[in-house]
């Protein structure tokens, strides 16, 4: 069951590794510039924010999350190959549009399936989550040196080796026993409406949603920020994937992060080191050294922030609304977040001359999040 759950995030998150800060030098490539590169970013994420839902909502109704998981992956790879086949501004936008929407079935369900699966077990989470991390930076290293030797066209191929590689993982996860509806509690009954209404909620929920939206200049032209600073395609891959090999050690230790402090102080701490990181950002990129302790912090931005996020959410939600209160999450932080992110980098990016405004905002918006938490009834609000 671990290797099988493994291999799945693995491959998730590889693809992710590719599209997350390689998209933008694929489109760059097409000529784009970076207005229209920042638009279809926020175009393609707009997906993120009634995609989960949709198929959150079919995976309740059917109680077959497995089977979406399997139908996304599948659709994920038909609509990404079609890139193969145009290059002009809206059929682009199409298809990553399109494999953006069956791309939001998988995670989800995944999430659902593996926390049922390990019994909500945080340290065995962890350890599993970690090697989506894995996989994302082994991608990043390999992606980032392929498109440098051969080109931006490489991206389209590397996506479809590793999709394929996704929709065969899920065709190996092990299928768990669904909840019967005699072993729903009056408390798994209640409407999903009252948990979303609650005041934790609603403060994590605008949290997250500004993290999401200071991490624009981040996921959607950090490589196009390091190729201005004249980084090889080799040198962006390693810096993006020490990042991520610091999100896999604070994986491992998140069983007792957890134990160990409440989940609103590890959410305000996460916030807090991002806004740092995203100031820092233009002060540091022209050094090495100082560049990569900056990336470092993304194991406080990403796994600390995750990791304390997936546990909320599994314990506010009864066992019912697990799917939908993960693709509300999802689909209301991520989507509107990212695509709100995405679209103001793309505007205030000017081809790289205003890299230092977009990452000062970003910082604002990180620690803004920092402060709801901080002052959302303090410590109390998430125990």
């Amino acid at each position: 069951m671990f290797a099988r759950l493994s291999f799945s995030y693995f491959f998730y998150f590889a693809l992710l590794g590719l599209i997350s800060p390689y998209l933008s030098i694929f489109l760059d490539g097409q000529g784009f510039n970076s207005r229209q590169v920042g638009e279809i970013l926020a175009i393609i994420t707009v997906t993120k924010i009634f995609g989960p839902s949709l198929w959150a909502i079919l995976a309740d109704k059917t109680a077959r999350p497995l089977f979406i998981i399997k139908l996304g992956a599948f659709l994920a790879l038909l609509s990404f190959g079609l890139l193969y086949w145009v290059t002009l501004y809206w059929p682009i936008t199409f298809c990553l549009a399109l494999f953006t929407l069956f791309w939001t079935a998988i995670l989800p369900q995944l999430e659902v399936h593996t926390l049922h699966s390990l019994k909500q077990n945080s340290k065995i989470y962890a350890r599993v989550r970690l090697w989506g991390s894995l996989g994302f930076s082994v991608f990043a290293i390999v992606a980032g040196e392929a498109i440098s030797e051969l080109g931006y066209q490489t991206f389209t191929s590397l996506g479809v080796i590793i999709l394929i590689g996704l929709f065969i993982s899920t065709l190996l996860l092990a299928p768990i026993k669904p909840v019967k509806r005699k072993e729903i509690s009056s408390r798994d009954s209640k409407p999903i409406f009252a948990a979303l209404i609650e005041r934790k909620f609603i403060c994590f929920f605008i949290a997250g949603l500004l993290l999401q939206i200071s991490f624009g200049p981040y996921y959607g032209f950090f490589a196009l920020f390091l190729r201005d600073y004249q980084y090889s395609g080799l040198a962006i891959g390693l810096f993006i994937s020490l990042g991520v090999l610091a999100e896999i050690v604070a994986f491992i230790y998140m069983g007792t992060l957890i134990k160990r402090f409440s989940l609103n102080s590890l959410l305000v701490f996460s916030l807090a080191i991002t806004a740092l990181r995203w100031f820092l950002m233009p002060v540091v990129a022209d050094s090495i050294l100082l560049l990569g302790i900056n990336q470092i912090g993304h194991a406080a931005s990403f796994a600390i922030y995750h990791s304390a996020s997936m546990k909320f959410i599994s314990s506010h939600f009864t066992k019912n609304q697990q799917s939908r209160g993960q693709a509300i999450y999802l689909g209301g932080v991520y989507g509107v977040g990212g695509a709100i992110g995405a679209y103001l980098t793309g505007i205030l990016w000017l081809e790289g001359e205003g890299a230092t405004n977009a990452f000062v905002i970003a910082g604002a918006s990180a620690l803004l999040g920092a402060v709801v938490m901080l002052f959302s009834k303090g410590n109390r609000v998430i125990s």
